[in-house]
């Protein structure tokens, strides 16, 4: 069976991809150990965590950007693709 992307595919796929060019516009071209990027992953995903916490009725402990989840998901991918990128890169 031959799997169709969607247009909904696309249109996620492409904000990724705009997220990592947005982001190598801000830091330059990152390279890091992996610990360095662990950091960097689990706060974005702390963030997500937040955004999710709105729609289930919590409040959040600290003040927080994270009011967009759409937005926040984006950016977990966007920094997961710049560690494969990297360890891509390497292999």
């Amino acid at each position: 069976m031959k799997e169709k992307v969607t247009e909904l595919m696309n249109d996620v796929n492409k904000a990724v991809l705009a997220e990592r060019i947005s982001q190598n516009k801000k830091w330059g071209l990152q390279r890091h150990d992996m610990g360095k990027w662990l950091a960097i992953l689990a706060e974005e995903f702390g963030e997500v965590a937040q955004a999710m916490q709105g729609p289930l009725g919590l409040t959040s402990i600290k003040e927080t950007d994270a009011d967009d989840l759409y937005e926040e998901l984006i950016q977990v991918a966007a920094v997961a693709s710049a560690i494969a990128e990297q360890v891509k890169e390497r292999s």
